[in-house]
């Protein structure tokens, strides 16, 4: 070999070898931060959450963002309790994440004070109404995400819904996890023109052992059927709320699918599959250098009605078949 060639040759692998070195660099891992009001730290996951966050999560892994690879997700919760907001949101934010992913306007609210620059992406009620964006279109801050609110309709819907299921219903019950808001007094007109008087149950705190005391309350009082709220800590007792009801034969509808998935009566719901999947995508965008405020806020636009007819038949309900035929899906 020449002696111009073997330097041409040397000098070339002595080039590449920093492109192999870069190239086995491990990927930078970004972090985020994943907190809730009421689900447990370790149900927030792709295997043990509840529908939305199993396809939060999924979606991630789709665009690329795989946890374990180049994502870490840190896990907190509330575990239902109000109080513990302002100090969680703080040890949240004292830990510097890429991007923090939480829950419930209070909770959200909380995370505002607490930082002003540390991106949040969320889902929670109505995000104006909330005081939490004033704009839905250009949110501004350091905030985004989605809203399961659909306005006073599907309150009047989910209210319709349960006088087709059960046309003697006369005397409903109501359980908040939270304030009614400003949909108090239109939700109670809609129940009027229906024929239904709703009595409200708030409950401060919403764990196992108040569950039981308000359904047996429910029970002793003779209500005619119930309709949960959209609260974070309900769901996160969801299979005791479906296991209550039906110990006590009451037919209640509820504000998301996975209720029904674990024997609930009936839903009717955003299509949280698809407003996790916004946020998965607010998530990648972020992390790509996008700016939360720059993200639109995004509303519900599909809607879904899911019946459970082994609900049903445990409680020696008859369903109309109009009813059944105009579900979007049906467990049997």
């Amino acid at each position: 070999m020449k002696r111009r060639e073997f330097i041409t040759l040397a000098g070339g692998a002595v080039a590449a070898w920093p492109l192999a070195a870069h190239a086995q660099q491990p990927a930078k891992q970004r972090r985020i931060a994943f907190v809730h009001s009421g689900i447990p730290a370790d149900k927030l996951t792709e295997t043990a959450g509840p529908f939305w966050v199993r396809r939060f999560h999924e979606t991630l892994r789709g665009l690329g963002d795989v946890e374990g690879s180049n994502l870490v997700i840190e896990r907190y919760s509330a575990e239902g309790r109000a109080d513990r907001y302002a100090a969680l949101a703080a040890e949240v934010v004292s830990r510097n994440p890429d991007v923090i992913v939480a829950n419930l306007n209070d909770l959200v609210k909380a995370f505002k004070t607490a930082t002003a620059t540390i991106p949040i992406v969320v889902i929670t009620g109505d995000p104006i109404a909330g005081g939490l964006v004033t704009n839905l279109a250009r949110p501004g801050g350091n905030l985004t995400g989605v809203s399961i609110n659909a306005g006073i309709e599907i309150h009047s819907k989910r209210l319709q819904l349960l006088k087709e299921a059960i046309p003697s219903a006369a005397k409903v019950a109501y359980l908040l996890s939270g304030n009614w808001g400003s949909t108090e007094s239109s939700f109670r007109e809609a129940g009027q023109r229906l024929g239904i008087a709703l009595t409200e149950n708030l409950l401060s705190e919403v764990n196992d052992a108040q569950l039981r005391r308000t359904f047996a309350a429910i029970a002793e009082q003779h209500f005619d059927a119930a309709i949960v709220d959209e609260g974070g800590s309900f769901v996160a007792h969801r299979a005791l709320i479906a296991e209550l009801a039906g110990k006590h034969r009451l037919p209640v509808i509820y504000p998301y699918r996975d209720y029904v998935e674990e024997g609930g009566l009936m839903a009717y719901a955003p299509d949280l599959g698809e407003l996790a999947q916004r946020m998965a995508n607010d998530v990648h965008q972020i992390l790509n250098g996008t700016k939360p405020g720059d993200i639109p806020f995004y509303q519900p636009s599909k809607f879904q009605f899911v019946l459970n007819l082994k609900a049903a038949k445990a409680m020696d309900l008859s369903l109309p078949p109009s009813l059944i035929t105009s579900a979007d899906e049906v467990i049997e």
